[in-house]
C-alpha cells in the first residue's frame, strides 16, 4: 500500500507543477520525493520510474490542451477557429511552460494512439475543414500549423523576440492572418 495521501494522480499533478517551476527536463522521481519529503522508494508503488512519471505528465498536458482547445473551438469556424486554436497553444505554453514541454515528449506508438494527441489532430483537421483542403494537403497543413505554433512559442518563450519591436502579440496576430491567407489560397502541388 502506498503512503497515505499519495496517489498516482496526485504525484503526476505535483510533477506537472514541478515541471512548470523548474523545467520538464528537471523532473525526476527523486525531485518529486523531495517535494513530498518522502523516500524515493515510497513513490515507486505509484510510478515505475522517472520516465514513467514524465510520460504521465505528458499525457496530462495533452489532455489539458485538448480540453482547452475543444472549449475554444466550440461554435467557431474559419479564421476565428484558426485564431482560437493557435491562441490555446500559445496561452498554455505561457501559463504552463513545463507542461507544454511535456506535451512534446515522444510517446511510443501505443501510448500516443491512446492519448489526447489524437483529439488534437482531429481538432486541427476540424479547423482545416473551413479551408476546403483535401488529402494529402490537409495533412501538410496540419504539420504546417503545428510547426508554426510550436516554433513561434518556443522562440518567444526562449526570449528570441524580446529585444525588438513590434510587440510579440502584433507578430502573433499577423502570423495567424498569414496562415489564414495561405490556407485560403493553398498552392497546387508542384509537378514532379
Amino acid at each position: 500500500m502506498g503512503r497515505v495521501g499519495l496517489s498516482t494522480e496526485r504525484l503526476v499533478r505535483a510533477g506537472a507543477e514541478l515541471a512548470d517551476e523548474v523545467g520538464f527536463d528537471q523532473v525526476t522521481v527523486s525531485a518529486l520525493a523531495r517535494r513530498f519529503d518522502v523516500k524515493v522508494a515510497s513513490l515507486y508503488s505509484h510510478v515505475r520510474s522517472s520516465q514513467d512519471l514524465k510520460t504521465r505528465i505528458a499525457l496530462l498536458a495533452l489532455e489539458e490542451l485538448a480540453d482547452r482547445a475543444a472549449t475554444a473551438l466550440a461554435g467557431r469556424a474559419g479564421k476565428d477557429a484558426l485564431a482560437a486554436f493557435a491562441d490555446v497553444y500559445r496561452d498554455y505554453a505561457r501559463e504552463h511552460p513545463g507542461r507544454y514541454a511535456a506535451a512534446q515528449l515522444r510517446l511510443d506508438p501505443e501510448t500516443a494512439a491512446a492519448s489526447a494527441g489524437v483529439r488534437h489532430a482531429r481538432m486541427a483537421r476540424a479547423v482545416l475543414r473551413g479551408y476546403d483542403l483535401t488529402e494529402p494537403d490537409q495533412t501538410h497543413a496540419v504539420r504546417l500549423l503545428g510547426s508554426v505554433f510550436h516554433g513561434y512559442v518556443s522562440l518567444e518563450m526562449g526570449g528570441g523576440f524580446s529585444h525588438s519591436a513590434p510587440d510579440t502579440q502584433q507578430t502573433w496576430t499577423r502570423i495567424v492572418d498569414a496562415l489564414d491567407a495561405l490556407l485560403r489560397n493553398w498552392p497546387a502541388p508542384s509537378a514532379p
